[in-house]
């Protein structure tokens, strides 16, 4: 059985060569032995073991199995699952259980696959490391000493150190590519829309999608077939048709674009760069037709980013206050006491600076200065991206400026990690569909990570290529 393929995990269990409880504990054995990376803020062994136990018995019973039996799964502190804590990794969330299951949580479920638990992130999915969390930072399996990436963090690491088959986490400006990328597994960011945000607790809403980490394409296709579609309970949830993923399909010929002033920015590191050029190259020998474009809007992605982002998270998080659930101040005389203290002692460092600076461009005498220009910004850079994939079918670009850097090593200097995100907000801007794929590691044993970036909706062709470039 290879524990990193949902195919072979399945063929095993119909085969009798392990049953369902066994799979779980292995993953279970893993957790223990990563603790000291600070993966998990809870773990669901009785749950999971019980409910590994059941689908034994359905299989034995020759019962109708979901897609997903034997998919272990874990899921970022963001996606609100029914009867458990989910905090957002936040102070101001402490003790809130949620009454219903995400979308994305209950079609996991109907498929048969195996919630383990819950992974830790940056707070409300504010932040580039990991590091923004109530519990602590999340480390880097590669390196303990080094960040994993965030905001999904602890959900890339769940993956790298096997803990699961298979996370879900939030990307709302490369939250899951870019820990991908630091930890050497696959991170997918769907199109805008294509997987319900019913469950998913918002940080900005224009951007936020959840997202899928996993060892190969092959089991994200597989779970990101059966998570999306069209809710009722998400009107930005995309009506267009989810076609089956099929493992065996390949793309032919792929014209491939990549745009030079992204390969030779000065922030881009040189091991990520060479790592980009020979992928290059290797498109080329697979009959790839490889084309040079200008992109005239990059120095203009992290301001038109922030700017927007900021603006709709300090509406979004206006909700929690104190009053109807969470964490509530107890320092307080007055309600408007309660409501300062409540939301000063809850939010950490980072979400108060994004609240404070997405107040400021939302004000009066400001508005027009900043939020209508960024989102006129926002509509150019979408047309642009709209030409340049009627003319091909991918954009290669890097995922990170840079490999992971040191735990702590950026705490001083928030504005040069929001200008690491300079790759992966693209897609969020535009709400296109992009991966990050493992290329490899450095002489020290660092992954390294690439991007890809296709037409919207086009998940499964994105699929399809990335396998192509990497034989598992």
């Amino acid at each position: 059985m290879n524990p990193k393929s949902l195919i072979s995990i399945q063929k095993a269990l119909l085969d009798g060569d392990y049953t369902v409880v066994e799979v779980v504990k292995k993953y279970l054995k893993a957790i223990e032995e990563s603790i000291d990376l600070n993966i998990y803020v809870e773990v669901y062994k009785e749950e999971a073991l019980n409910y590994a136990h059941e689908l034994d018995q359905k299989i034995q019973n020759n019962q109708e199995l979901g897609a997903l039996y034997g998919c272990v799964v874990s899921v970022k502190d963001i996606i609100v699952q029914s009867g458990k804590q989910t905090t957002a990794a936040s102070k101001i969330l402490e003790g809130y259980h949620s009454p219903f299951n995400a979308t994305a949580i209950q079609k996991l479920l109907d498929e048969d696959a195996i919630i383990i638990g819950r992974t830790n992130c940056d707070e409300f999915g504010m932040g580039s490391t990991n590091e923004n969390s109530i519990y602590g930072p999340t480390k880097n399996g590669a390196d303990p000493s080094r960040i994993p990436g965030g905001s999904s963090g602890g959900a890339a690491v769940s993956v790298q150190m096997n803990t699961c088959l298979i996370a879900l986490g939030s990307d709302t400006g490369g939250s899951v590519r870019q820990p991908a990328s630091f930890c050497g597994v696959y991170g997918l960011k769907p199109s805008y829309g294509r997987i319900s945000r019913y469950g998913l607790i918002a940080y900005a809403s224009s951007f936020d999608q959840i997202g899928i980490l996993g060892h190969n394409p092959d089991d994200i296709g597989i779970v990101l077939e059966k998570i999306s579609g069209k809710d009722k309970m998400d009107g930005t949830s995309s009506s267009k048709p989810v076609i089956p993923f099929n493992s065996d399909e390949t793309i032919s010929n792929p014209k491939v674009a990549y745009f030079p002033q992204m390969i030779n920015h000065p922030k881009l590191g040189e091991e990520t760069k060479q790592a980009i050029l020979t992928t290059i190259e290797e498109i080329k020998t697979l009959g790839g037709i490889v084309t040079e474009m200008d992109f005239p809007y990059l120095e203009f992605l992290v301001p038109t980013y922030y700017v927007l982002t900021t603006a709709e998270a300090s509406t979004n998080l206006s909700r929690f206050d104190g009053v109807r659930y969470g964490y509530r101040s107890s320092n307080s005389e007055t309600l408007e006491d309660m409501y300062v203290n409540t939301r000063s002692e809850g939010f950490g460092k980072e979400v108060k600076r994004r609240i404070m600076l997405g107040t400021y461009v939302l004000s009066e005498g400001y508005f027009d200065a900043y939020f209508n220009k960024a989102q006129q910004v926002r509509r150019l850079i979408k047309e642009k991206m709209d030409k340049i994939l009627e003319q091909v079918d991918f954009i290669i670009l890097p995922t990170s400026t840079s490999l992971p850097w040191q735990i702590g090593e950026m705490a001083t200097d928030p504005v040069e990690v929001y200008l690491s995100d300079i790759y992966t907000v693209l897609a969020n801007l535009t709400g296109l569909p992009a991966i990050s794929i493992p290329v490899g590691t450095n002489p020290d044993g660092i992954p390294l990570g690439i991007q890809i970036i296709t037409k919207k909706y086009s998940e499964n062709e994105l699929l399809y290529f990335s396998k192509s470039l990497k034989s598992e």
